[in-house]
């Protein structure tokens, strides 16, 4: 198994490409926009120059990462030939499940059809292909080239054979691959969207205000980040969706969105990725603190 296909070139996307082009497979990354590719491409030149510059690879290894990967607009050119297509395409039900249809047109019986959902059934993607025994879920943790995890979900009709597969290849990329069933959330949003979704409710209820949140969390729980500055780098919009997912899975009240997190997707306040979120990381607010350290 040496070519991989990866469909979208967004954050998780662009991450797992690297990962694999770093780890010698030949990539193929492909996103129905050019503007996404040369995005995507942009960023992993950047990490790769970052892990140059901390002597973590060298300039031999940069240049062969990125000669790995070949872009792709078309979806049927990029998956031709594949050994393993990893779909990372936004969290949406319905795009994962047309995603699934043209792959199982346009790729042989025998490749093995992965996809990076966080919350979405694989049993449920599995449904709309010819062979489902050969459906998988590879969830790999932002950012993919660092963090070391990569849930392996199998789907109702995965089989030990493509399951083993893809177990051997994540401990190829450097990677600890654990196996989980396939229930809404798996294992880890299944405990970090709860956690996520009562900080923001503690928020709503006027307990303590974000900073406070997340210094309890932080110092208190010595967690690296806090829920709700967390919650702005996965985007809430993402944060949302995987929510509902599980709520509309368990019927459970306990998964039910709160109110502001509902109302802060609306408004657009979608984390990181908008600008605002809990947190302000709009160019003004870097000016500001880039003005605030010369003044000291």
């Amino acid at each position: 198994m040496k070519n991989i296909a990866v469909i979208g070139a967004g954050t998780m996307g662009n991450g797992i490409a690297h990962t694999f082009a770093q780890s010698g497979f030949t990539v193929k990354l492909i996103d129905l926009s050019e503007k996404s590719i040369e995005k995507g491409m942009m960023t992993i030149a950047s990490n790769l120059d970052r892990m140059v510059a901390k002597g973590t690879i060298t300039e031999e290894d940069r240049a062969k990462t990125i000669g790995n990967i070949i872009t792709y607009t078309d979806l049927k050119d990029g998956v031709t030939g594949a050994d393993l297509v990893v779909e990372a395409a936004t969290e949406n039900v319905e795009l994962k499940l047309n995603i699934f249809r043209q792959l199982n047109e346009y790729c042989s019986h025998g490749t093995i059809l992965a996809t990076n959902t966080s919350s979405i059934s694989i049993t449920q993607i599995a449904s709309v292909v010819t062979h489902p025994e050969r459906v998988i879920g590879m969830h790999f943790m932002n950012p993919v080239p660092i963090m070391k995890l990569v849930e392996i979900i199998r789907g109702y009709n995965t089989t030990d054979n493509v399951t083993k597969i893809i177990m051997d290849l994540s401990e190829k990329l450097g990677k600890v691959p654990v196996e989980v069933n396939d229930y809404p959330g798996f294992v880890a949003n299944r405990i970090l969207m709860p956690m996520i979704n009562e900080s923001i409710e503690t928020l709503y209820n006027g307990v303590a205000g974000v900073y406070e949140i997340d210094t309890v969390m932080k110092l208190g729980m010595a967690h690296p980040m806090g829920p709700l500055q967390l919650a702005d780098f996965i985007g809430l919009d993402v944060c949302l969706a995987i929510l509902n997912v599980m709520y509309d899975g368990f019927k459970n009240p306990k998964y039910a969105p709160c109110p502001l997190l509902v109302n802060m997707v609306r408004a657009g306040k979608l984390g990181v990725k908008s600008g605002e979120g809990f947190y302000d990381y709009s160019e003004s607010k870097k000016a500001e603190k880039v003005s605030a350290q010369f003044s000291k």
